[in-house]
């Protein structure tokens, strides 16, 4: 890991700026303005009770009855006001988060979706691991912590400034005799000795605590890779089951946790030895401001009210003072999650901002043109080169060639799925629809399963019914405002005639197929074809496929030879 520590107000500046420049800005700026006066308000009360507590145990001290209830019933309505003040400070500052991580989730997910760059980021490999986690996790970290921790240094130097000047002036000076060199006098030696107290005290916490922001780092990751293979492993439930992977799958879960295990052992070492020394400095700061006051009590320079205000005010001073002592473990989360997002942010937008060396026009000619088209890996290794085709409008085109050969690679490329190369696509598709192998099957109602990624709003049940039962699965209509899992439910050769069904909906006007009918039985798999065929819009159909049963189905074939080695 980088010195996080000098970028951490570059990565804090650049994550933050947006929603504060964004059109939420004056609500938002309304809602920090609400949180700060009552932290502010909130300080005032906490000098209110150190003056309280004077004149509380002063009374105390000199047995005056009426003084003591009457101070009594001050602390009341001081808890009163002392209560109502943070829930107000707690509401103000958990809406502000809620909003403020609403508008980075949109953000973020806008530029992962912009440009297809979810998809590239997972094909070249990036740094930038699982992207859900960033923005389910790493955002509602980044809100919380940065409000927090914000409104906590805010308070911290409010404090300070408010109590130094008590403190100071309570304490006064005090003369040190130096035997032979004579004597030294401290001015405010109380306020002195907290500033010194909280430096030693700040400079250790820093020095232990440093690795912590790598291992928290690790930790996301480690934590993040171990949900992803989890679910993983339900997702593909079935095909383990049938392989008997349970073995391999429990290998892979038990060293992917073995990993989070260790790396949170070694966080956990850390932060016991943080823990030790925030914990022994914090037992220390309850009886230093006692030695720092016991010359002046037993000097009877003040009495039992006044060492309990220098006590107080003491207290206030250094634990202002301590603000990276007592929030070290938090800072270093912030640090590693702001590393996770800038990451992201800077990988999302270099990966929007490539220009693909492939050019495609749509919506011109007629029917799909591939000129001189190379193909490369993401590592620039070549694939293919120079593949020339062209398909007519309503025409059909079979692409056939050897595993390898770099088939769906290439109806990635016309699809502009794939930067990798070089050449000229041409299409007139306005409405194109790509079918997969695997059908992609979203969450929710079968009807939103057949309608995707279109939403058409002029379909009714009926047209939807129809659909269904040309492709063979008229048995489901009545459930189409069913949630299910349906890509669990519906077999492979269930999901990809649902995938035809699309066709028959959609209407488009030019169809794309990489092996769409692979699960499915030959007669199957030429009637949905004819279905396709017999569309009034008579689309133009380019597949993908081995069988030699294909061929038939299609006016030409364009044959894939071995990939360049």
């Amino acid at each position: 890991m980088p010195r996080i520590e000098r970028r951490f107000f570059r990565d804090a500046w650049e994550l933050t700026k947006p929603y504060w420049t964004s059109e939420e800005r004056w609500s938002a700026t309304a809602l920090i303005i609400a949180i700060v006066a009552l932290n502010l308000f909130d300080v005032y009360l906490a000098v209110w009770l150190n003056e309280w507590r004077g004149i509380f145990f002063d009374a105390l001290q000199e047995y005056n009855q009426p003084v003591f209830f009457h101070q009594m019933f001050r602390f009341c309505v001081f808890a009163a006001v002392a209560l109502a003040n943070g829930l107000f400070t707690l509401y103000g500052t958990q809406v502000l988060q809620i909003r403020w991580r609403r508008w980075l989730t949109d953000r973020y997910i806008a530029g992962w979706l912009d440009r297809k760059a979810y998809y590239r980021m997972q094909i070249e490999g990036a740094d930038t691991d699982n992207p859900d986690q960033r923005i389910a996790d790493d955002l509602r970290l980044f809100t919380s912590q940065v409000l927090n921790l914000s409104v906590g240094l805010l308070s911290a130097v409010v404090t300070f400034v408010s109590f130094i000047a008590i403190l100071w002036a309570l304490s006064g000076p005090i003369t040190i005799p130096l035997g032979s060199f004579g004597s030294i006098t401290i001015p405010g030696y109380a306020a002195v000795g907290a500033i010194v107290y909280a430096g030693i005290g700040t400079w250790a916490t820093v020095k232990l605590g440093r690795p912590l922001v790598g291992l928290t780092y690790n930790q996301q990751r480690y934590e993040a890779d171990f949900r992803y293979s989890l679910v993983r492993l339900r997702e593909n439930s079935e095909s383990v089951a049938f392989y008997n992977g349970e073995a391999h799958e429990g290998g892979v879960l038990r060293g992917r946790f073995g990993k989070v295990y260790q790396n949170f052992m070694a966080v956990l070492m850390r932060q016991m030895k943080l823990n030790l020394l925030n914990n022994g400095y914090n037992q220390i700061a309850i009886i230093v401001p006692y030695l720092v006051a016991a010359p002046k009590y037993f000097g009877k320079a003040i009495e039992f009210g006044g060492i309990q205000q220098i006590a107080t005010a003491f207290d206030q001073v250094q634990t202002s003072l301590s603000f990276i002592v007592n929030s070290y473990s938090d800072i270093a989360e912030l640090q590693a999650v702001m590393v996770r997002l800038t990451q992201f942010e800077h990988r999302a937008a270099v990966v929007r901002g490539e220009t693909p060396e492939i050019d495609i026009a749509r919506g011109v000619g007629d029917g799909l043109s591939v000129s001189h088209l190379d193909l490369r890996l993401p590592s620039g290794a070549t694939l293919r080169e120079d593949i020339n085709l062209d398909v007519p409008a309503s025409s059909r085109l079979l692409i056939m060639g050897a595993t390898g050969a770099g088939k769906s690679t290439l109806l990635r490329a016309i699809s502009g799925l794939w930067p990798f190369g070089k050449g000229r696509i041409s299409t007139s598709a306005k409405k194109p629809l790509f079918l997969p192998q695997k059908p992609y099957i979203p969450l929710g109602t079968l009807r939103e399963a057949i309608l995707y990624p279109y939403r058409p709003d002029h379909l009714s049940n009926a047209d939807l019914a129809a659909a269904l039962q040309q492709v063979g699965l008229g048995r489901f209509a009545e459930e189409l405002d069913r949630e299910d899992n349906w890509a669990q439910r519906l077999s492979g050769g269930e999901q990809q005639r649902l995938a035809f069904a699309r066709i028959l909906v959609h209407r488009p006007d030019m169809v794309f197929l990489d092996e769409a009918t692979s699960a499915l039985d030959e007669q199957s798999e030429a009637a949905l074809y004819r279905l396709v065929e017999a569309m009034p819009e008579r689309p133009t159909l380019i597949s993908i496929g081995h069988r030699s049963t294909l061929k038939p189905l299609h006016d030409t074939v364009f044959e894939l030879g071995m990939a360049v080695a």
